[in-house]
């Protein structure tokens, strides 16, 4: 807890009193302390003295906190040793402590219990959190470096079970380690977590975690505190008497860094061989809103040790060398409970209660998903159009559907490092799913100039990546469909990073309030959307359908076309020919297959 000091006056007068009812005929004094800025467990030094002197009184505010972009979501940071489930990984797996939430004043003495079961071994920490307190923030900094951990930027997805449930986890000596994969889509380190990563040994943020800072909220509880001394004559001997009373005022918060919190942030930085840049942004920014740091940013503040991603921590490769790392455990077989084995998944959107009445005919409704836009998780195949009209110059894109998940990004960004011609539109259909997921998947759009379409693509004949599905050039073949096309929730940020976003006029883009309100404001801002989105998407408790001409007026569509635009069979015949069109390889060239991630 910080304590910043503040100075006020006593000043002492005479006043009657009343004890316990009762009149008394001896000498008193009124002490009244106006403590304009005083906490609720402010110190007070008083000197009662027998002439009317000043007397000095110290009051130290009761907590600082950087309020994140917000704790929505988030609950308390706890910390869970975490064993890799990544394929390739069996008896010798790197293992890490998974630190998820907001930061709190109890955090510390929770990381130094969770250090004390490990013993002499060193895990490094993966951390997802929207900030908290900012103290705990500057201990926890501390307890890492002491350790000798390294830390990392990242999200924590378990494989089997949630941790916490019957059942879950497996153990190995001291502690139960959950297993799971780590990856930087999705994850942010925002307003005092940065504090916390700057203590690390070695600092990792991989390009698609977020890292932000802003100004202090510091917290003041303002009270009027009496101090009332009077004097009683038992048998002839004086004693002194003193009360106190507390009137507590409304609290109030101010957003500005004083200049001795901001000394104690600068002497912990360059304690930790951290540029005072960091400190420069936090003070730059308001405390309602949030400035990112770049990676490039981070390297040059020192914030950041190099531009690896966590799986320098945590992937399976660390151990299969002669010298595994040190977070590297081997066990003599999987040791996983078979309530873990077995677990079964959450029910999906589309489950539906059992019922013992009769079945009868299904309510007709105006619209119904594809199935395929409910998938566990985001696929992303190259199709090419098979539409006769366009043969044999045909358009391409890129087909998205399925759950947004933390992977996502990473995933896209697999696809177009393997392809050929990375500038290909994209083809949403998506339920929604992974907030951050889909935040640094429409970065990754933004970033490469890609254009985007809410549509479906049917692939004709099978399904990916059954035999037969491929045409000559090496890509699936399929044809663009207006029905059972939805873009809900995080799937329209996902959308809002297109260079051209169209969406077809049969197709269903609903928005709700996500949580992480500031994160999602400044995202819509950097994709140079209206606030007009942002102030749909905070009223909406629930899914709120947008109206074409809605989607029109706050810009997150660029204009009223179609799919066709982009995926049509005519638009290969133009002049200039879009980058999406190719024509078929000579007789023999060897077709090419398409990755599929």
């Amino acid at each position: 807890m910080h304590h910043c000091r503040n100075y006020y006056r006593l000043r002492q007068g005479a006043s009657p009193i009343m004890i316990s009812g009762h009149h008394l005929n001896c000498t008193s004094r009124w002490f009244r302390i106006l403590v304009r800025r005083a906490p609720v467990l402010a110190i007070v030094v008083v000197a009662f003295a027998a002439k009317a002197d000043d007397v000095l009184i110290r009051a130290w505010p009761d907590t600082f906190i950087l309020n994140g972009p917000s704790s929505d979501g988030f609950s308390d940071m706890r910390f869970i040793f975490a064993r890799s489930s990544a394929v390739g990984c069996k008896t010798n797996c790197p293992e890490w402590i998974s630190a998820e939430g907001a930061i709190t004043a109890d955090t510390p003495a929770l990381l130094k219990r969770v250090l004390k079961k490990l013993g002499t071994r060193k895990l490094p920490i993966i951390v997802n959190s929207p900030g908290g307190d900012v103290d705990a923030a500057l201990q926890l900094g501390r307890i890492i470096r002491k350790n000798g951990l390294d830390i990392a930027i990242g999200k924590t997805e378990f494989s089997d079970c949630w941790p916490g449930t019957e059942g879950c986890g497996a153990s190995f000596g001291k502690g139960v380690a959950y297993f799971g994969v780590a990856s930087d889509g999705g994850a942010m380190c925002n307003s005092a977590c940065p504090l916390m990563f700057a203590g690390g040994v070695r600092r990792v943020a991989g390009g698609w975690a977020y890292l932000g800072v802003h100004q202090i909220t510091t917290t003041w509880f303002p009270s009027t505190r009496h101090f009332r001394t009077t004097y009683k004559t038992i048998r002839g001997k004086r004693y002194q008497v003193t009360t106190e009373t507390v009137t507590e005022g409304r609290s109030y918060k101010t957003y500005k860094m004083s200049k001795g919190f901001a000394r104690k942030i600068s002497a912990y930085l360059a304690e930790m061989g951290v540029g005072q840049g960091v400190l420069d942004k936090m003070k730059a920014t308001p405390a309602s809103d949030i400035q990112r740091i770049t990676l490039h940013d981070m390297l040059t503040m020192k914030l950041a040790t190099s531009t690896d991603t966590v799986e320098l921590f945590t992937g399976v490769i660390l151990c299969m060398g002669d010298k595994p790392a040190p977070n590297c455990r081997e066990i003599a077989e999987d040791a996983r409970p078979a309530a873990v084995t077995t677990a079964k998944p959450a029910p999906s959107r589309q489950a539906e209660a059992p019922s013992s009445k009769p079945a009868t005919a299904p309510t007709a409704v105006p619209f119904r998903g594809a199935a395929g836009n409910a998938a566990p998780e985001m696929r992303f195949v190259v199709v090419r159009g098979s539409d006769p009209l366009c043969d044999p110059d045909c358009p391409e894109w890129i087909s998205a559907e399925g759950a947004i998940t933390p992977r996502t990004p990473q995933k896209l960004r697999q696809l177009l490092a393997a392809l050929d011609n990375p500038r290909l539109p994209i083809v949403i259909s998506s339920r929604g799913g992974d907030l951050f997921g889909a935040l640094a998947a429409g970065r990754l759009i933004h970033e490469r100039k890609l254009d985007v379409v809410v549509a479906r693509t049917n692939i004709l004949g099978c399904n990916p990546p059954g035999a037969g599905c491929l045409d000559d050039n090496g890509a699936y073949v399929g044809l663009i469909s207006q029905f059972g096309v939805e873009c809900d929730s995080a799937c329209a940020l996902m959308l809002a990073g297109g260079a051209r976003r169209l969406v077809d006029p049969k197709a269903r883009l609903s928005v709700s309030s996500m949580g992480q309100k500031r994160i999602v404001k400044a995202y819509l801002d950097e994709m140079a959307i209206s606030p007009g989105l942002f102030a749909a998407i905070d009223q909406s408790s629930v899914e709120r359908q947008l109206e074409p001409d809605v989607m029109l007026k706050v810009g997150l569509v660029t204009g009223p076309d179609t799919s066709d635009t982009l995926t049509g069979p005519a638009i290969c015949r133009s002049s200039p020919k879009p980058d999406n069109c190719r024509l078929p390889p000579s007789a023999n060239a060897q077709a090419k297959m398409p990755p599929e991630l």
